[in-house]
């Protein structure tokens, strides 16, 4: 035992090398990369388990990348991806080309997508998917002898991706810095301003608003409108009750898109199968991408609405725009199985039941810890805050409160994301039982107290 230990340890070792001379990370520190290796190099996976070479089991309290909803080690995604790619595993969509599982994921989704969302563009990803969303809302304004109405008005703490456009539409200051990777045409307001979207100009935040942005620079320049129903990488920032419905209502006075970035909240993840579901809104077009394969093939999406989509398929011309493996079937077979098991085992009713579980977890955290506060959860998208009881403020940036706290859940075995300096995000898979999010919150609490001794 002590020998094959010893053998796993140098395979590691071994990697760890290989990773640092080769492999640069994304969303990661490049130096401290080439210098120390990874922090953790997965071999496998069951349930909401991650596993490093030596057979230790991490909890991936943040499903990875808020994508793996119904888990690792699923043998039919494997078995689906194999029977496809035994057949044919990639086929062009160019030129009218077309395969059988991007045809049926194509009418499950128009089945489960909420109202007239009932054809796709397939993608990617995310970034894919938000990129392609704007391109469509001013192809589709342009078809419409509209072609002024180009604008995008985005969020601030929105979070969008890292394709240029994608990029510039993300309301996180961090990730402008990055090559100086903006492109014109996109402005921010401030999310959640309720009042303000429904006409208040007394509100003191009213010139921070959307709907003072489409007035100031003319609805008939501004194609869509791109929010995500709850703001992930922002903050685990849930909306306050009507301003959703007051954002549909401003895009409709104002004859404007609405655009739904569904990439994290999609598939269950909110409780409900599409996060606008929770404020029953229907979106002109709906980004997804992440739960639809649960991360085990590489896909995105854009859902378009059939006044959106009546538009597009009268144009006789050739739309130029496209990727390599827009419905690429192997990744399209994946989906359809991974919906299947989805809607079988219950999966988005499961979500929406541990939100509970996780609801108690989180109220007894901040009933023991006078330093944590704020914490919310909707389904299984959850996020506590980080404060200093002395000041009533949250921690200053300098102590880097949510990365220690994060790091010492890490050390005993949990997975959880620091989001800025202050903030903690939880997203495990939705098949995570009540037993786990209690193990979850046990670790959470052992952290925290460990972390309050060093300050």
């Amino acid at each position: 035992m002590v020998k094959e230990v010893s053998v796993l340890k140098s395979k590691t070792d071994e990697l760890a090398e290989l990773d640092k001379k080769h492999f640069i990370h994304p969303t990661s520190a490049p130096k401290k990369g080439a210098q120390d290796g990874p922090d953790i190099i997965f071999s496998d996976g069951q349930g909401i388990f991650a596993n490093n070479l030596e057979g230790e089991a991490y909890i991936d309290g943040m499903s990875m990348l808020w994508n793996v909803n119904i888990g690792h080690g699923q043998k039919e995604l494997a078995e689906a991806a194999n029977e496809q790619m035994l057949k044919i595993a990639y086929s062009s969509a160019f030129k009218g080309f077309s395969n059988v599982p991007a045809i049926k994921l194509a009418e499950k989704l128009a089945s489960i997508a909420p109202g007239d969302l009932n054809s796709v563009f397939y993608t990617s990803g995310g970034s894919e998917s938000n990129d392609t969303a704007f391109k469509l809302s001013r192809f589709y304004w342009s078809l419409k002898g509209k072609h002024e109405k180009k604008k995008i008005i985005a969020m601030r703490d929105g979070y969008h991706g890292v394709t240029q456009a994608a990029q510039s539409a993300t309301g996180i200051p961090t990730t402008h810095e990055f090559a100086g990777a903006s492109v014109e045409g996109f402005y921010h307001a401030t999310p959640h301003l309720t009042n303000c979207e429904l006409g208040d100009k007394n509100d003191p935040n009213y010139e921070q608003s959307i709907r003072y942005l489409i007035e100031k620079e003319g609805a008939d320049t501004i194609a869509a409108v791109i929010i995500e129903p709850v703001q992930g990488a922002g903050g685990v920032n849930i909306p306050p009750e009507g301003y959703l419905q007051a954002v549909r209502k401003l895009c409709d006075e104002f004859n404007i898109l609405f655009i739904a970035d569904e990439v994290i909240c999609g598939f269950g993840r909110t409780g409900k199968m599409f996060g606008v579901e929770n404020w029953e809104v229907v979106p002109d077009l709906m980004c997804i991408a992440k739960g639809i394969t649960s991360g085990y093939s590489q896909l995105g999406g854009v859902m378009i609405s059939d006044t959106v989509r009546e538009a597009i398929v009268n144009y006789e011309g050739v739309m130029a725009h496209g990727f390599t493996y827009s419905g690429h079937p192997t990744a399209c077979a994946v989906a359809l199985k991974n919906i299947e098991i989805i809607e079988r085992d219950g999966i988005v009713e499961n979500a929406k039941a541990m939100e509970k579980e996780m609801q108690k977890g989180l109220a007894y955290l901040e009933e023991k810890h006078d330093i944590i506060r704020n914490s919310r959860s909707i389904g299984l998208l959850a996020a506590f805050e980080l404060y200093n009881p002395a000041t009533g403020e949250h921690f200053d940036p300098s102590l880097q409160a949510a990365t220690k706290v994060v790091d010492e859940c890490f050390n005993r075995k949990l997975i959880l994301r620091a989001i800025g300096d202050f903030r903690v995000a939880i997203a495990p898979p939705l098949v995570i039982n009540k037993q786990e999010i209690n193990d979850m919150i046990h670790i959470i609490d052992e952290s925290i107290t460990a972390f309050k001794k060093t300050i």
